[in-house]
């Protein structure tokens, strides 16, 4: 085909009457559609775009797959293949911020539509949304020393995380300049020069990493942000999906007043450097949906380090089924919490999505009949439906305090964040035993082991066998993302470590991560969970006893219906909602046999 001045030849810049021309006689674009595109006066932003852009942003049909869109994604391949140059999607948690943002300047990097991706000693990777210009290229191989090696990106994407990058460091290389700030003591004086009501009288350069930062976890679906400092950095870390994920790192008095700032945001004490801390910050995504931060601090042998547990309002929507509580499992947990009165308890380590399922729970049962009340530590999530009160140990304010203050406030429901101790546990029975269903959580590995949980905290089993109601124990294993998984076999060896000792027979079909632009290439995207429900039947109130036999409790359990997390998971498994070795990794093996 004839050479377009669109995109053909050397140095020759990307216009929208080339790339049209090329993508018609290519059968991308019906001749209609190319005609109406170019004979429609553009605005000022779309004028502003690049053209591969702009024709994305108009979501023709693409001829050559009918009923499916020519995105971004689609005509960057293309370009890419047109050009015989690679194709790159931008990952901004693998791109090394500080490294690739030295190597050019950014006024260098906007004028010829190009952004370094990655840098090592004797090579740079650049990404270009103009690959037929090569001007540049010897400019920068001899102001940098090394070869250049192209591949072209989503124009969008070089533009927006060509801003980014280089706003950031320029924000960390200001902050890093400024007067006195060798002393992280300097840059929390600093913080609070002005009035510390007014977050904003702040250093400016730190106001734009912490934005960033936010933003960039927002973006990233994080459901946690880790802030450690270490030995003359700071290390900053996402949790996505249950794992952690390198982010970036700063200098160590930039680091310092980045968790200054965030401790004035959270309403915390920014002098107070060797007590542990805790507040919330409720902020807005872009989209103006509403997002709550709930901050803690620890005391490290480096400096303070801050974690921040990011709160989707969403999660308060969720229903059973997006929680993945379905089927038997469901009906089992459903009669529990239909009880009147009786102690329900959710028990797994942190971060197994307890706090959701008792949230979604109460927004379940919360109705204009009945008075939904919590004791929490702290408040996570605010919600209108039920009366939410936190913890105050400096005023004697605690779990039992609560509850013994609550049971006068004529309670329906009572939500207890957590049975910590044999105080809190007498108070939760005594609830129960006084007509109120009470819900709360236990850190224990399984089901049956909240049994011999509440017993060492020294409560009586014959309280324990006449108010607890059923135990469901839970995990989060990771989804695969729908856009790429592919079908693959499992060994019998991985499914027997799955059903044991059950007898389930293994599915034809089961599906692997693949890895692709939705799911940033790891081949999960989101999660669910599982559940291990043991309801307090008859026969299993009859070995709660003072000395109770923990495997004679499983054992019933399991004749009564009872799943463990592992077949739970392989449940999900045979469904194609998760890998066997995600399951594995997560859910502990059950300590039984038949």
């Amino acid at each position: 085909m004839a050479a377009s001045a669109g995109v053909r030849g050397a140095d020759r810049i990307l216009d929208l009457p080339g790339l049209l021309e090329d993508l018609v006689g290519e059968g991308y674009v019906a001749r209609m559609d190319a005609n109406r595109l170019i004979g429609t006066p553009r605005t000022a932003e779309q004028a502003q775009m690049h053209p591969l852009t702009y024709i994305a942003s108009c979501e023709l049909e693409n001829q050559k797959k009918p009923g499916r869109a020519l995105d971004a994604q689609v005509l960057t391949q293309w370009l890419a293949d047109t050009s015989s140059h690679g194709l790159y999607h931008i990952d901004p948690l693998k791109v090394n911020v500080a490294a690739v943002t030295e190597v050019m300047s950014f006024q260098f990097a906007k004028r010829h539509q190009i952004l370094c991706v990655e840098a090592s000693p004797e090579m740079l990777l650049v990404a270009t949304a103009q690959p037929y210009t090569s001007g540049w290229e010897e400019q920068l191989e001899h102001t940098s020393g090394r070869t250049v090696q192209r591949v072209v990106a989503d124009p969008a994407d070089i533009l927006r995380y060509g801003t980014e990058f280089y706003s950031l460091a320029n924000s960390i290389s200001g902050a890093s300049g400024l007067k006195g700030s060798s002393a992280a003591g300097n840059f929390e004086q600093l913080l609070e020069l002005g009035n510390l009501k007014d977050p904003e009288a702040n250093d400016q350069h730190i106001v734009n990493i912490v934005d960033w930062l936010l933003q960039h976890a927002f973006d990233q679906r994080a459901s946690d942000i880790h802030i450690e400092p270490r030995r003359g950095i700071g290390r900053i870390r996402f949790r996505i999906d249950g794992v952690l994920q390198p982010i970036h790192e700063l200098p160590d008095q930039v680091n310092a007043a980045v968790t200054s700032r965030l401790k004035i945001l959270g309403r915390m004490n920014v002098a107070e450097k060797r007590k542990p801390q805790d507040g919330r910050i409720k902020t807005k995504r872009p989209d103006g949906s509403e997002v709550e931060l709930r901050l803690s601090t620890l005391p490290t042998a480096f400096g303070e380090k801050l974690v921040m547990r990011i709160f989707d309002p969403e999660v308060l929507a969720r229903s059973y089924h997006d929680l993945g509580l379905t089927g038997d499992d469901l009906t089992r947990w459903q009669k529990m919490l239909g009880r009147p009165n009786g102690i329900v308890l959710v028990t797994g380590p942190t971060g197994s999505g307890k706090t959701t399922t008792l949230y979604t729970a109460l927004k379940q049962l919360a109705s204009s009949e009945v008075n939904v009340s919590t004791i929490e530590d702290p408040i996570e999530m605010v919600e209108d439906s039920f009366n939410q009160t936190q913890v105050h140990h400096s005023i004697g304010l605690d779990f039992a305090a609560g509850i013994r203050t609550l049971m006068r406030q004529d309670p329906d429901i009572i939500m207890v964040g957590e049975i910590r101790d044999l105080e809190t546990a007498q108070m939760a029975v005594q609830a129960a035993l006084t007509g109120h269903l009470v819900i709360s959580t236990l850190h224990t590995n399984d089901a049956p082991t909240a049994v011999t949980r509440l017993l060492d905290l020294g409560l009586p089993h014959y309280l324990l066998k006449s108010t607890v109601l059923g135990v469901m124990a839970q995990r989060l294993v990771r989804t695969l993302c729908p856009s790429c998984k592919r079908k693959a076999e499992v060994s019998d060896e991985d499914w027997q470590a799955l059903v044991k000792p059950w007898k389930a027979p293994k599915p034809e079909v089961v599906y692997q991560p693949e890895g692709c632009l939705d799911c940033r290439n790891t081949g999960y995207r989101g999660r669910q969970g599982i559940y291990e429900i043991l309801p307090f039947s008859e026969a299993i109130q009859g070995l709660v006893t003072a000395d109770c036999d923990l495997q004679q409790v499983r054992r019933q359990g399991m004749r009564e219906g009872m799943s463990s997390l592992r077949l739970s998971g392989a449940k999900k498994v045979a469904a194609g909602i998760t890998t066997v070795q995600e399951v594995l990794r997560v859910a502990p093996p059950p300590d039984i046999a038949f």
